[in-house]
């Protein structure tokens, strides 16, 4: 399953459709995350905000292939793309394993295909080498065995990108 996570508007979203099996944009109609991790403990995989956002850890935890597209906010995501990544913390456990030598979560739902990020808007040599080291070290944490980066000076240039 492929997942287009995008903070666009409604127009795009439409667009977006055809290219994916499913969209979740970022709108900022939901709440933002309240770092209690019951969708670690108490309701695995499902988050307690009965908002928009309640199932997104078991959507992008299902995913084999997540896209997100974002505006470049100084080398990294959109507060609003942001705040769908840091609800859907629940795709992974409470326990820990070695990954590259380094301690990260185990991941719930087993290892996914690719995460790749469309950063769009002007950009900086550090804001690039920024999101990229934050697209590793988010495809790792979350169990993405392959990241790609794209940087797009407009959003016109998106369809082009998203095959």
């Amino acid at each position: 399953m492929r997942v287009i996570i995008h903070d666009l508007d409604k127009s795009y979203d439409e667009l977006l459709k055809g290219k994916c099996d499913l969209t979740i944009m970022a709108d900022g109609e939901y709440a933002p995350c309240q770092g209690c991790f019951d969708c670690w403990l108490k309701t695995p995989a499902k988050c307690k905000i009965k908002d928009k956002l309640v199932e997104v850890c078991r959507i992008v935890g299902k995913a084999d292939e997540i896209v997100i597209v974002t505006r470049n906010f100084y080398g990294t995501y959109s507060p609003e793309i942001k705040n769908i990544i840091d609800r859907s913390i629940g795709i992974s456990t409470t326990f820990s394993t070695y990954r590259k030598g380094q301690m990260h979560h185990v991941s719930r739902y087993g290892w996914h295909s690719l995460l790749m990020i469309v950063s769009y808007g002007e950009h900086s040599e550090e804001e690039k080498a920024t999101f990229m080291h934050i697209a590793e070290r988010n495809a790792l944490n979350h169990s993405f065995k392959n990241t790609k980066n794209v940087f797009i000076a407009s959003k016109d240039e998106l369809l082009e990108v998203i095959a």
